[in-house]
């Protein structure tokens, strides 16, 4: 069961902590920390975190095409590989999106009966959750929220799609997305939400520092 904090150990080619020896040396900070399960991205880092924590890993392979939008797990190989990296949960992307791959409810088969992995739905809308969970997902998690045509990205956590989606859903539903006080996490657990994921906030020095020195010159 996916609860309380989770870090997200992920890192652009373009930053200086790509590469699996700092995402996994990240990931073992957030698990000292207090961290009750990491989201890691492709095969090479998923494989070194899994060496490092005992915690629940929940892998994504991220496989971009100028075809779709959609590029979260978005077919039966990424999934297997990084179900074979160490990966017990695998999130997809399961919004309403053109897909070029399988067919959503073919992925969320494949993973669940022949890999034997939970699966996590990337989800936008109250409606992709409801479809989701028809399909078999074990966790709903607001990911994609602000990052959809129908859903406009704002710069604070969907607090409103949390809510719905606990009232609407019977899957446990995961927090995700612009997550960075104690204070929006705990508004995510008050209204239901049984883990948070946050990511940048806490793994990307980079941006942790270009905020801070934004802020500094509004001053």
């Amino acid at each position: 069961m996916l609860q309380g904090l989770i870090v997200s150990c992920q890192a652009r080619i373009d930053n200086p902590l790509h590469g699996p020896a700092f995402m996994s040396a990240m990931a073992l900070s957030a698990v000292q920390g207090g961290a009750q399960a990491i989201r890691a991205n492709g095969v090479e880092d998923i494989r070194a975190i899994k060496s490092q924590v005992k915690v629940p890993i929940i892998g994504i392979n991220k496989i971009f095409s100028s075809k779709s939008e959609i590029y979260i797990t978005p077919n039966k190989k990424s999934a297997m590989e990084v179900a074979n990296a160490g990966a017990s949960i695998i999130a997809v992307d399961a919004t309403a999106r053109h897909r070029i791959f399988e067919p959503l409810d073919e992925i969320v088969k494949y993973i669940k009966n022949d890999l034997k992995c939970l699966l996590l739905a990337d989800v936008s809308n109250l409606d992709e959750a409801l479809e989701a969970e028809e399909l078999g997902a074990d966790f709903i998690a607001t990911t994609l929220s602000g990052y959809t045509k129908t859903c406009p990205k704002t710069n604070t956590p969907d607090l409103d799609l949390v809510k719905i989606l606990v009232k609407k859903c019977e899957k446990p539903i995961i927090a995700e997305g612009r997550y960075e006080s104690a204070k929006q996490i705990s508004s995510a657990f008050k209204l239901g939400a049984t883990a948070v994921v946050v990511g940048t906030a806490i793994t990307n020095p980079r941006e942790i520092t270009r905020k801070i020195v934004n802020q500094i010159e509004d001053l």
